[in-house]
């Protein structure tokens, strides 16, 4: 063979080699990031080529799915009660993809998932049709429909959890959404879609777990628990050194009180149930950034929260001088939580100092229904001990019998709570949020901790405060737990 004919042959062989190297490539190492990537239309089509499993509240389905007709997409996503199980299911749409537990958990509810490849197998062998799971939640129906209704028209949220186990039992948010206006891919879908999308009150904004607010005084409850924990205060019932007015270290601004109200050194129950900043102002000041952070920590904060939809972190401040930690430790500043983080105090109170993992899927089944996993209760931290715990219940206990949390009685049921009133906006100029925070007890133990946020653009300045507005919420959702509703 001669020269040039040898290089040729040489080349077309480089070629060759090239293509079974990038034929290999492509069908063995990029094969799974191929076959599941978000712009092969074949995975959406396999998603919907069957009726997907269903999301599970009390036994009942609260989704299902329908056939549809003139697209390559056989089967469409329906919703019962969307508006109100939203915050739970996210949604699963064939125009714009899946979120939250339908994305999540998209394995199980197509059936694709590689725990079920057993049952695929047997049911290709036996030619009967592929089938998704199910989804078991923790949630209540009778809780959930209490917090949507108690919202109504408000902008807000509302979780609510079971102290002992960390099982979410509510997670409303509003306004929220239909996801089955959109679940198809025709142009309707995307309108609709494309209307909540650009809409300012944010519908597709799970308030419940993404949106942080300024937690104002219902925060005072972990200052109490750093108080107390940290032997800066021993009794409850004994008086504070609290002068009025007290002024901020390092300022010379005095941390004004809300109204004419008994704050000079105030016990830590009269403090709570009053709702004084002054004392817990100076407690912050005086236990310093440190201990406080330490004990936000140890509730959760500046820690992104997957339950399994994942929470965003709450925020606790890490640089602050001594008149920003007196802020922050009545809520203001830049401490800012979720409606979960708030439910996770107060549970953590509630269980006697011990905070669980929260969570809403209790277990995922196959499409016979037997368990393929079922979530076992997991103990988070231990922020405060049970004797510190139970004195804090006392405290809170007060506020609804005996101060501004009245409101969120029932009779026959021991109910602690906090309310808070959270100022916004450049020099607080915005209407404030009003929050409650509360648990129920019984002869049982405490079934239920409930944390509440409104936002009532519609309201008088005046007339916003968690007492008034979300207390009532939260009575309704532990009346549903406790079954008094």
């Amino acid at each position: 063979m001669n020269k040039p004919l040898r290089r040729i042959a040489i080349f077309c062989g480089l070629l060759v080699l090239a293509l079974l190297l990038r034929a290999n490539w492509v069908q063995y190492v990029q094969a799974d990031s191929l076959a599941t990537h978000e712009k092969n239309r074949r995975v959406s089509i396999e998603r919907y080529a069957q009726p997907r499993g269903d999301i599970i509240v009390d036994g009942k389905s609260i989704t299902g799915s329908k056939i549809t007709k003139g697209t390559d997409y056989k089967y469409k996503r329906t919703y019962k009660n969307g508006e109100m199980w939203s915050p739970v299911t996210g949604y699963a749409s064939q125009l714009v993809g899946a979120t939250q537990i339908e994305n999540l958990e998209d394995g199980i509810l197509t059936g694709n998932d590689d725990r079920l490849f057993f049952r695929r197998t047997l049911d290709m062998l036996t030619g009967k049709k592929k089938e998704g799971g199910n989804v078991v939640t923790t949630l209540n129906g009778a809780a959930q429909k209490a917090a949507f209704e108690g919202l109504g028209d408000r902008k807000g949220a509302v979780a609510a959890l079971d102290p002992s186990t960390g099982a979410i039992l509510a997670l409303a948010s509003a306004p929220s959404y239909d996801p089955g206006v959109f679940a198809g891919i025709t142009n309707k879908d995307g309108e609709e879609f494309s209307k909540l999308d650009k809409n300012k009150d944010k519908p597709l904004v799970n308030r419940a777990l993404r949106e942080t607010y300024p937690p104002g005084s219902t925060f005072k409850v972990l200052t109490a628990a750093a108080a107390l924990e940290h032997g800066l205060v021993t009794d409850i019932d004994a008086k504070t050194d609290t002068p009025l007015p007290w002024i901020m270290p390092g300022t010379t601004t005095p941390l004004p009180n809300e109204g004419n109200i008994p704050c000079k050194d105030a016990t830590l129950r009269d403090a709570l149930r009053v709702s004084c900043n002054t004392v817990f102002g100076k407690i912050g000041a005086d236990l310093g950034k440190d201990k406080m952070l330490e004990t936000a920590e140890k509730f959760g904060f500046n820690e992104e929260q997957f339950t399994p939809v994942r929470s965003n972190a709450s925020v606790f401040p890490k640089e602050m001088d001594q008149a920003q930690t007196a802020l922050s430790s009545i809520g203001q500043f830049e401490t800012a939580a979720t409606p979960l983080q708030m439910a996770m105090v107060t549970s953590a109170i509630a269980n006697d100092g011990v905070l669980m993992e929260p969570y809403m899927v209790r277990e995922l089944q196959a499409p016979n229904l037997d368990a393929i996993e079922t979530h076992e209760p997991k103990k988070m931290s231990e922020p405060l001990s049970k004797e510190n715990a139970q004195k804090l219940q006392q405290m809170m206990e007060t506020v609804v019998n005996d101060g501004t949390g009245t409101n969120a009685r029932i009779p026959g049921v021991t109910v602690g709570g906090k309310t808070g009133t959270a100022q916004h906006g450049v020099d607080n100029s915005e209407k404030p949020y009003a929050w409650f925070i509360s648990y129920a007890k019984t002869a049982e133990g405490s079934p239920v901790a409930v944390a509440v946020v409104v936002e009532d653009g519609s309201a008088n300045r005046d007339d916003i405060s968690g007492g008034g507005l979300a207390a009532p919420i939260a009575k309704s959702v532990m009346e549903a737990v406790v079954g008094k509703k």
